[in-house]
């Protein structure tokens, strides 16, 4: 009889891996109190250790989501440039100017 896989939301993982990071229990203690395998609670910890220094770098932005909200800002913005550039040309050659 196989096992359905389980999901387990942000919020949790980002809760395990802190505990597992506060090492006020062993990872195996934790792995039994969560009914989680310790190498997933090895890997979410490893994940927290290695993004921690982008939380710092990328200021107030607290996720990717708002930098990817400032890149098509930032496309939708540029277009707008382009296409009052090309405008602007246009009405410039316009013969009795």
């Amino acid at each position: 009889m196989t096992k359905s896989r389980k999901k387990f939301d942000a919020a949790f993982k980002a809760k395990v891996a802190l505990e597992a990071l506060r090492e006020d229990a062993t990872v195996p203690e934790l792995a039994k109190r969560h009914d989680v395998h310790p190498n997933q609670i090895y890997a979410w910890k490893r994940q927290v250790q290695d993004n921690v220094a982008s939380l710092f770098a990328r200021g107030a932005s607290t996720s990717g989501e708002g930098e990817e909200e400032r890149e098509r800002e930032a496309a939708k913005l540029y277009a707008k440039i382009g296409q009052l550039t090309v405008e602007r040309d246009f009405l410039a050659r316009r013969p009795g100017r």
